[in-house]
């Protein structure tokens, strides 16, 4: 025995015999609370026992007889391990006609002559010592019908009748087991084995059933050729009838196994220690099942029961032991035996009466963490006799813990099933029983659990590529989250491709192996999240391989292949490539393409064509590079299948007829020789067809043809074999030459001054010689009627395209006089022109005038100034001038009308308001109507004593001096608002007035003693608030969109030598104007001058 232990060891390396030590052992434990005890142990030495001699006869059997080679290997301990070999060590070779059973014996269902053989050896196995026995060779010689007929005829004279009968079949007959039923018992939890071997001929087939029930799903497994059933950790209710069934096409036989599962005891309630404290009650309960039931037997300290010392506390009461007000002295170790015929049970029990106070075994203070939302358990081991009460508190002043929100465990443990934020806090444990009392502190934290916030997503890119997967997490502020990215469950390849950031992964210049499954996974003390994506890499497919071509015939051949590697994309379709070695070395062409589950095709082919077909898989990404030429095929030549194409007869001369084909490409040519036959004949003749062999060109010229007449023609291929089937034939026109004769009846009518429509007759089609193409309209303006001058002739052309014989001429000037002819077309060119034919348009409205000026303006009156319209489009019958005057609010006033002789060129205005501006609107008129206005505004001067005035104050001291302060104050503004745009800010003065700059006075001009010109800083820009106003001292809201300048293009200001305003405009068209009946009378311009000042 060991040294401290209650180990005991055998050794026999040293000398001894294992037989010495043979028997049942069992080991005691004892102290002074009492003995247990162990299981029985039984030790028996392995045994391998050699095959007891034997004197073997040979086996002689009929071809198509059963057979069995007994093995009766020697019994040893463990049982050996059967198996049947040659002499060379050779297994020999099983089947459902020949198999080796559970006994070892090796069955023949029928021999056949090939089973003839000397060396049938049967191997024992003797796993525990390492041994091998072997029994003699057994020696088996079939006799077959034609060698057993030979032997009788050779014993047997002429006149004898004789002959074996030749090999029957036979119904199945069962080798094993025998008869028609049998027993088998088998212990619950083993494995059951059943076997049924059956002779016949043919070999029989064997089928396993259960009466009345089903066999054991799961649980049911065929082996031996379907001969031996087995059925693992068989049951009781395993236990029935089982079937086997031999049948072959004769009949069948069958064999009923009667299966009886035993079992040894198993536990149902093994005893477990006990502890009870002085004076307490309690029992031992020791329940067992088994068939047959076991019997129950109770030792104390290894001593049985009914001999061990009296104990008034305890009771026996079959499989229980009640325990009655203990003492000390009650403690001891009691052993339950359970037992039947197949085995035993032993379980110790030990019952300790001891008086502890309680004890709590759960460090103090401890700080137990947790994730919302699951469950929490604070622990609170104790230990006392009698058992400890537990009760929970929650705080230093909290109640007991009670309700369905907690829940308490038999070990003190206290469960929170869903842990909360505000579950956070200090739990106290208190352990109490009739000797003292305890209490424990636990801390409790519950934390936010870690959330993947944004997971990885599936992903498909092309090799190459680049591709990222994020996972974005949100966890508790106090946890600190490791992150950890795998592939395929395995860790990420050591690759620098690989780049791995807080919270994502970044896979560069992609490949096929970087294909799988990529997870994130985020850890921290207390959880661990995770998530997955698939990245699948996708390319173009790899090429197809193994082209091969089968099936070949004159016309088609049959091409196969074997896709390549589709590369994550499905093939959708095979394109197939042709190369003609023959005509076009190096040259592939489409030939077909096929579905992509699709890889062999039926081709076809032309003839005298060296063929070499290439295969091109497709998927999404693209084509894949094309595969391997097939080998070469070359077909045979032929006749020509087919004529050229695109026949046509088009003469280039009128005197020819140039025929023109497509030819042929090198592979419809079908054979060597290559030639075309070119026919024709003058359409609607009886003339025989014209025809001449040519050499592979594509075009014949036909000289000495009348012009434009339609030819028949057709042209066929041949080569060395013969012709092409007979062409169709085709229409083409010899040559065309320039129409002969001009339109005639040309006639012309007006519609307005700017439309007039064109009608003539149609030439005869013989004189056009061509194809008809159209007419053509030449016109142009000899002059206009108003001013009587010629000027350089413009001429116009019109198409109209067919045989139409009307046209329309738009864009015409009035009150002009026009020439016009027209000409037929075919396709050499025009015809000659038909005589000249006059029209003349009638009057329309004149043009707007060339030009208004407004001068001299005086207190009362405005000198206008005009030109006469550009285009006056008939003869001018009068002028109508209209004006109203405009007030300082941009209305306008009432509106007066002047009608003006054609003949004035000028007009004075008087009787009108000092210092108003007027606009005017100024248009020439026709017997047809009125043409287009255009506009100008001018100004009346003020008064002599205001302008005066307004002269005097601006010469003042006092005046010169207030304006140089504003001056400087405007500067000092200007500096400010620039030091503060250029620190960032735009000032928003500044750019008012960038946007309403003052008007400028410019220097005098010497010539005439007045101010230049007056103009806005900025072209075009109305009059701002604020600003001085020399044309009409007019101060205009800030806000208003209408201005001075919006009633002309510009404006030119001049002072008189008196001080008074020359208003100029130029000229401006407009809308008609709005009459109204507001006053326009301007304000003074000292007015506006004193508002400034």
């Amino acid at each position: 025995m060991k040294p401290n232990s209650g180990t005991l060891v055998i050794n026999i390396m040293n000398g001894g015999k294992a037989e010495a030590y043979e028997g049942i052992y069992q080991c005691t434990a004892r102290n002074e609370r009492g003995a247990a005890i162990s299981n029985n142990i039984v030790i028996r030495p392995s045994r391998s026992p050699l095959w007891t001699k034997e004197k073997l006869e040979p086996n002689q059997v009929r071809e198509g007889d059963s057979l069995v080679l007994h093995c009766r290997p020697p019994v040893g301990l463990p049982p050996p391990i059967i198996f049947w070999m040659d002499n060379a060590f050779q297994r020999l070779p099983q089947s459902e006609r020949v198999s080796q059973g559970l006994n070892g014996d090796l069955y023949f269902s029928n021999v056949q002559p090939e089973d003839t053989r000397e060396d049938y050896i049967c191997y024992a196995r003797f796993n525990h010592t390492q041994t091998i026995q072997q029994k003699q060779p057994i020696s088996v010689k079939v006799l077959s019908m034609d060698s057993l007929n030979d032997t009788i005829a050779a014993n047997l004279s002429d006149t004898d009748i004789y002959g074996a009968k030749p090999v029957t079949e036979r119904q199945p007959v069962l080798l094993t087991p025998t008869g028609s039923t049998s027993n088998k018992v088998e212990l619950r939890g083993n494995v059951l084995l059943l076997e049924c071997i059956a002779a016949g001929l043919p070999t029989p087939v064997i089928r396993w059933i259960k009466e009345g029930g089903e066999l054991p799903a799961n649980r049911t497994f065929f082996e031996n050729f379907k001969k031996t059933l087995k059925i693992i950790d068989v049951s009781e209710a395993d236990s029935g009838n089982y079937k086997c069934i031999a049948r072959n096409i004769l009949g069948s036989t069958h064999h009923v196994i009667s299966v009886t599962v035993k079992a040894a005891p198993y536990w149902i309630t093994a005893p477990r220690n006990l502890v009870l404290s002085p004076g307490e009650d309690g029992m031992l309960i020791c329940r067992a099942n088994g068939n047959p039931k076991p019997h129950i037997s109770w030792l104390t300290n290894g001593v049985p029961i009914a001999i061990a010392p009296e104990d008034p506390s305890r009771k026996v009461d079959g499989d229980t032991i009640i325990f009655s007000d203990v003492q000390e002295r009650s403690s001891a170790v009691y052993q339950c035996n359970a037992s039947n015929e197949y085995g035993y049970l032993l379980a110790n029990a030990f019952v300790n009466v001891l008086a502890e106070p309680p004890r709590i075994l759960t460090p103090a203070s401890k700080l137990y963490q947790v994730i919302a939302n699951t469950p929490a358990l604070l622990d609170c081991a104790y230990f006392g006799s009698p058992k400890p009460e537990i009760e929970w508190f929650k705080g230093v002043k909290g109640s007991i813990l009670r309700g369905n929100e907690y829940v308490f465990h038999d070990n003190g443990t206290l469960e929170i099933p869903v842990a909360q934020k505000d579950s956070t806090g200090t739990y106290t444990c208190v352990a109490r029983n009739k000797l003292g009392k305890i209490q424990n502190e636990v801390q409790l934290e519950v934390k936010d659990p870690t959330m993947i916030i944004k997971q990885p997503e599936y992903k498909v890119i092309q090799r190459a590529g680049q591709v990222s997967f994020e996972c974005t997490i949100k966890h508790d502020p106090t946890l600190i989250p490791t992150v950890i990215w795998l592939k395929d469950n395995g860790e990420l390849p050591d690759d620098e491709r690989f780049l791995v950031g807080k919270d994502n992964l970044t896979i560069m210049n992609v490949t096929d192996k970087d294909d799988g499954t990529y997870t994130c996974i985020i850890n921290t003390t207390l959880d661990s999240v995770s998530a997955s994506a698939v990245l699948t890499v996708v390319a173009r497919p790899n090429p197809p391989f193994d082209l091969e071509l089968t099936g070949q015939l004159e016309r088609s051949i049959e091409l196969s292949w074997i896709p390549g590697d589709e590369n994550n994309s499905p093939i959708t379709n095979f394109v197939i490539e042709y190369e003609d070695g023959l005509h076009e070395p190096g040259v592939w062409h489409y030939q077909t393409e096929v579905p992509g589950t699709q890889t062999t095709v039926q081709l076809k082919l032309s003839p005298y064509v060296n063929y070499s077909f290439r295969v091109i898989a497709v998927n999404e990404i693209g084509r894949s590079q094309p595969s391997e030429p097939s080998e070469q095929y070359l077909t045979k030549a032929a006749n020509p299948d087919e004529n050229p194409s695109n026949v046509q007869g088009i003469g280039s001369e009128p005197d020819n007829l140039v025929i023109t084909w497509e030819s042929l490409k090198g592979f419809q040519s079908n054979g060597p020789g290559l030639q075309y036959k070119v026919s024709w004949r003058q359409k609607d003749f009886d003339d025989e067809w014209t025809s001449v062999i040519v050499a592979n060109v594509s075009k014949y010229i036909v000289s000495g043809t009348p012009t434009f007449v339609p030819y028949e023609i057709k042209v066929q291929a041949l080569n060395d074999l013969g012709y092409a089937p007979e062409p169709s034939e085709v229409i083409g026109h010899s040559g065309e030459d320039l129409p002969m004769v001009a339109p005639s009846n040309v006639q012309v009518h007006v519609l307005n001054s700017t439309l007039a429509k064109v009608h003539w007759d149609p030439v005869p089609l013989k004189t056009v010689r061509g194809h008809l193409q159209g007419y053509k309209v030449y016109y142009w303006k000899v002059q206009s009627l108003s001013r009587r001058s010629r000027r350089h002739v413009e001429k116009k052309i019109l198409t109209f395209r067919g045989n139409k014989t009307f046209g329309m001429l738009p864009g015409l000037e009035p009150y002009s006089s026009y020439k016009l002819n027209v000409r037929v077309v075919n396709g050499k060119g025009e015809g000659p022109a038909s005589p000249d034919k006059v029209f003349k348009t009638p009057e329309g409205v004149p043009s707007s005038p060339s030009f208004l000026k407004i001068t001299n303006p005086t207190l009362d009156s405005l000198t206008l100034e005009w030109g006469s319209p550009t285009h006056p489009n008939g003869v001018l019958t009068s002028y109508i001038l209209k004006f109203q005057p405009i007030n300082n609010t941009h209305e306008l006033g009432p509106l007066v009308e002047i009608r003006i002789p054609a003949n004035e060129s000028s007009l004075i205005l008087k009787n009108l308001n000092y210092s108003t501006r007027y606009k005017f609107y100024f248009n020439a008129q026709t017997s047809v109507g009125s043409g287009s206005q255009i506009t100008e505004e001018a100004v009346t001067i003020m008064d002599e004593a205001m302008a005066s005035r307004q002269v005097d104050i601006a010469t003042q001291g006092w005046f010169i001096g207030l304006m140089c302060a504003v001056a400087l104050l405007i500067l000092i503004l200007l500096i400010v608002c620039f030091i503060r745009r250029n620190k960032g800010g735009k000032y928003p003065v500044k750019e008012k007035e960038d946007a309403h700059a003052d008007p400028e006075i410019q220097p005098m001009k010497e010539d005439d003693g007045t101010f230049g010109e007056y103009s806005d800083a900025e072209d075009h820009k109305p009059l701002k608030k604020g600003s001085r106003t020399p044309s009409d001292r007019t101060v205009k809201k800030e806000d208003s969109d209408d201005s001075l300048v919006d009633y002309g293009e510009g404006v030119n200001g001049q002072f008189n030598e008196d001080g008074s305003f020359i208003g100029q405009y130029s000229g401006k068209k407009e809308k008609e104007p709005v009459e109204g009946n507001e006053s326009s009378e301007a304000p003074s311009p000292v007015n506006a001058m004193n508002s400034f000042v």
